[in-house]
């Protein structure tokens, strides 16, 4: 059965409570955890929602520092961060926590952190899996673009670490490349690319865009949750951030279900 749900940053004006109440009531059976989204009663309120946690992102989701996001520029407080994060978020046993390299050339730091990064995630039963990002804003996040390119990198590490499938990310890479690393895949985000695309917070809803969605979902064989993830500038005309966050949840999930299941 296909599980669908949706990482919180796609309603990002919303509190974490509402996320939930949110996400329910469009039929979404999960929330990819934001931790800068988390409040005190945030364990206690997501164990009585019945939602699963699909991938959950760091405040401080990079090694190395992003020029787009504040955080510490010492990529060791960076690693510390995020090792924090996994710790703090064990409870809500997510697919994985997701972790970035962030941009530079720094491949020794990179590597100690993926690391520590790993073993910290060992160290709680807590899956992490290193996102690659699409090339052409690759600059301002990260030093691999590509599935081959993420799991290079890790097996340079030695490290326990998966890798995290994005739609948005990596839909022009070779399909080869799923089915060559298919069970490294500790998560999947799913939007669509609008064509033309404005700036790297600039993602539509499946179907809104110019995704061919058929052979990345074959090459998959995803069995975990499908998560919605959408960044949308509040600058630019059309942004989905400025809809109503409900009504874009329950959208969401519509479009979601359908560009999932249309190969069925």
């Amino acid at each position: 059965m296909t599980r669908l749900s949706i990482s919180q940053i796609t309603t990002v004006t919303q509190s974490f409570a509402d996320d939930l109440d949110a996400y329910r009531a469009a039929g979404a059976d999960g929330i990819g955890i934001w931790e800068m989204k988390l409040q005190d009663d945030s364990l206690d309120r997501f164990r009585a929602s019945g939602l699963e946690s699909a991938a959950a992102i760091p405040a401080v989701p990079s090694i190395l520092p992003l020029p787009l996001m504040e955080g510490p520029d010492d990529p060791a407080e960076r690693v510390e961060a995020i090792r924090a994060c996994v710790r703090r978020l064990a409870p809500f046993e997510p697919a994985c926590v997701l972790f970035l390299t962030g941009p530079g050339g720094d491949y020794a730091t990179i590597l100690e952190g993926i690391r520590a990064i790993a073993d910290e995630g060992r160290a709680c039963g807590v899956p992490v899996a290193l996102e690659p990002i699409q090339r052409e804003f690759a600059q301002h996040w990260t030093t691999v673009s590509s599935l081959d390119e993420a799991a290079e990198l890790v097996d340079q590490a030695g490290a326990d670490a998966g890798l995290m499938y994005d739609v948005w990310h990596l839909w022009r890479e070779p399909v080869e490349q799923i089915a060559r690393h298919r069970d490294r895949i500790y998560g999947v985000h799913v939007a669509d690319w609008r064509d033309p695309t404005r700036n790297t917070n600039d993602r539509v809803l499946p179907g809104d865009g110019i995704v061919d969605y058929a052979p990345i979902l074959e090459a998959l064989r995803w069995d975990g949750l499908f998560d919605l993830e959408i960044f949308s500038d509040p600058e630019l005309p059309g942004s989905l951030w400025k809809q109503d966050p409900r009504h874009l949840a329950e959208r969401g999930i519509e479009r979601l279900r359908a560009a999932v299941t249309a190969s069925d």
